[in-house]
């Protein structure tokens, strides 16, 4: 084969560093980009942090005499402007938002600032502070897992080998609820693999089903609420009842249809009312306790707000850190200097003018994806979700010039309060369904919409899925009674046998 050389011209899109930490810092959420931020601001000497009050963060003395000296404001690129202001857009404005800004300008030359929503001066009182603190400690919880508990348990119990590792099996199979699950493949697999008899597999787990929580490692609700109330005294009132109700169909007792339990158990209505009773009082998830309940307290990125008459988005001024190049090692770069410190200077200096500049790229991207969602939007921020508009990525991507992998990444993880409450971005994007009268409706009015008939229904006779489809038709809204009974059941609202009362 005869090698030759030859050239040929091709286009590719290569992504530089400075363009893959601006995607990858557009897609963080605000706990994720604190912590970034945070890591960015130890690991290079250049990047710096300003307090409200536009000083540098636990600033050396000769750092803050160099800065004052210099006078050189070149690189002291602040992010989110002014300490008492925020960046804003006014959706009303007819100017829309400059498609060039580069992303080491100024945002006060393009935009209008105002103040956030429940926003606090700096000098706010100190004990409240340290109240809010100790609120927010006292929701964190590091105890023991129900795992960890049950294997507690195990280890004190009269087990030998053998049934110890049985135990151990068991309680890898237990579900967060305190459920065991696949009890038939495992008491198979055991008796295999230990070469046991299965009334040695049954034992084991009837001596763990003593453990505490009490209805721990049941394998139906049944059998959860039974090892529950056998932990009763004998003369505990309603146990007998109670134990009883349990070997009827448990859809029963769901519906707590009295009269269908005592014609089922052959009891009169004044014998049942205690057992049902005994049974409200028990745990149908013994494992819940146990389970991780850390408080999640979701900070909005976005706010929205009506002021004289028209709708603004803003960025929340928490989430919007102030950076800047470090004035005095920035003196100590020296451009003819190629010793090791001047490189790692300089080379610090280029990552901390890539952050800032990324982090400036995700604060614009964000805010006009925000901005852009709430125009379309308008209708749902003034009267509610029946306004709903329907909405998809690439509305937004379309309307912004971006790709819809941007919209995607802006959107993900972020919240946007409204006078109506916090939402995710994503929430406003919703799919659509045709109108009577050829337009379109999205699916979160449609489901708003159900839940307001549903409201108003009479209890004694509840709407039907059918029916709501003929209420839905009646106002324009043609959709099949399987697409209303998706949306009801993504609302949580039980189907209407369910929701009829007893008599």
């Amino acid at each position: 084969m005869k090698q030759s050389l030859s050239l040929r011209a091709g286009m590719s899109l290569t992504m530089t560093p400075a363009l893959q930490q601006a995607i990858r810092l557009l897609q963080l959420s605000s706990l994720d980009l604190q912590v970034e931020i945070q890591q960015a601001l130890e690991s290079n000497v250049m990047l710096e942090a300003l307090d409200a009050e536009g000083e540098a963060v636990d600033a050396e003395p000769e750092e803050a005499l160099a800065e004052a000296e210099s006078g050189d404001s070149e690189e002291s690129i602040d992010i989110g402007g002014d300490s008492a202001s925020e960046t804003s857009l006014d959706l009303n404005n007819d100017s829309p938002a400059p498609d060039d800004l580069q992303v080491d300008a100024d945002w006060g030359d393009s935009y209008d600032n105002s103040s956030a929503p429940g926003s606090t001066a700096s000098t706010g009182n100190s004990e409240d502070d340290d109240g809010l603190r100790d609120y927010m400690q006292a929701n964190l919880h590091s105890e023991r897992s129900l795992r960890e508990h049950l294997v507690w348990q195990a280890n004190l119990s009269p087990f030998d080998d053998v049934d110890a590792e049985i135990a151990l099996n068991l309680i890898d199979a237990i579900n967060d609820d305190g459920y065991l699950e696949d009890w038939e493949a495992i008491r198979a697999r055991l008796v295999t693999s230990l070469n046991v008899a299965p009334e040695r597999v049954d034992a084991v787990l009837k001596m763990v089903q003593d453990f505490d929580p009490a209805g721990v490692a049941a394998r139906d609700l049944a059998e959860c609420l039974r090892l529950q109330l056998q932990q009763f005294a004998a003369n505990t009132e309603g146990r007998t009842v109670a134990l009883r109700l349990l070997e009827v169909p448990m859809v029963l007792l769901a519906r707590r249809d009295e009269n269908a339990l005592a014609k089922a158990t052959g009891l009169a209505l004044a014998e049942i009312q205690p057992g049902l009773a005994l049974i409200q009082q028990l745990q149908p998830h013994p494992g819940r306790p146990y389970q991780a309940h850390q408080n999640d307290y979701v900070a909005p990125d976005v706010f929205a707000i009506k002021k004289n008459g028209r709708w603004r988005v803003t960025l929340n001024p928490e989430h919007n850190p102030r950076l800047r190049i470090n004035p005095y090692y920035h003196g100590l770069v020296k451009r003819a200097d190629t010793s090791r410190d001047q490189i790692t200077l300089k080379t610090h200096l280029q990552e901390a003018r890539y952050f800032i500049n990324s982090l400036e790229a995700r604060n614009e991207t964000l805010l006009r994806v925000a901005q852009c969602i709430a125009e379309e939007q308008r209708a749902f921020l003034d009267y509610g979700e029946e306004a709903m508009r329907p909405l998809v990525l690439r509305d937004v991507a379309e309307k912004l010039g971006v790709h819809e992998s941007t919209v995607s990444r802006a959107t993900a993880n972020k919240y946007l309060l409204t006078p109506r409450g916090l939402y995710e971005l994503k929430f406003f994007f919703s799919s659509h369904v045709q109108t009577t009268e050829g337009g379109t409706c999205s699916a979160t009015a449609i489901q708003a919409m159900i839940k307001r008939l549903i409201a108003l229904e009479e209890p004694a006779k509840p709407l039907s899925d059918a029916t709501l489809a003929e209420m839905l038709l009646k106002e324009g809204i043609q959709v099949a009674r399987r697409t209303v009974a998706k949306y009801r059941e993504a609302l949580h609202i039980p189907p209407s046998h369910e929701r009829k009362p007893l008599s």
